[in-house]
């Protein structure tokens, strides 16, 4: 599950922000809309930015080609497929516990939504949804139970602010 905005209700970064980019007013405009809505017609988006329908899949196709766009994705509303309850846990491992040992073991839980190596005290911060709080428990339990796991400490999405 992603966001529906590439970063988030913030604007696109600068221009100049990412060098390699090259991306022109007219491509972050674009950027926006297809984070808002990745299903957006090419006339309804030409129509939005002054451009023809032509014109705005060639600016997409090269968009794609050069890897800004990576691919287009379905938004899910997980409380609607009953993964109502939501955490963020930060994982301390044992000594010496390489990222494809944390990335092997959270891969086998269908609850973890992303995780990340991340600075500071935690080795890694994990994105959990589940059905309910005891689902949420038993989750952080059995990855609690991994080898190279120390610890954990969570904390509870009580509502979403952006995104």
């Amino acid at each position: 599950m992603s966001l529906s905005r590439p970063f988030g209700n913030g604007p696109l970064p600068p221009l100049g922000a990412a060098p390699d980019a090259d991306l022109d007013d007219i491509d972050r405009r674009l950027l926006r809309r297809l984070g808002e809505d990745g299903r957006a017609s090419y006339a309804r988006l030409g129509a939005e930015v002054n451009l023809s329908a032509t014109a705005v899949k060639r600016r997409i196709d090269r968009l794609r080609a050069r890897g800004v766009v990576r691919g287009f994705t379905v938004v899910l509303d997980p409380g609607l497929l009953g993964w109502g309850t939501e955490a963020f846990v930060e994982v301390y491992c044992r000594e010496r516990t390489p990222p494809e040992e944390i990335l092997a073991s959270l891969r086998q839980f269908p609850e973890v939504v992303a995780a990340w190596t991340v600075t500071g005290d935690p080795d890694a911060l994990v994105h959990l949804r589940a059905a309910d709080m005891r689902h949420l428990e038993a989750v952080i339990e059995r990855i609690r139970r991994e080898p190279g796991i120390q610890r954990s400490r969570s904390a509870v999405v009580l509502s979403r602010l952006i995104g």
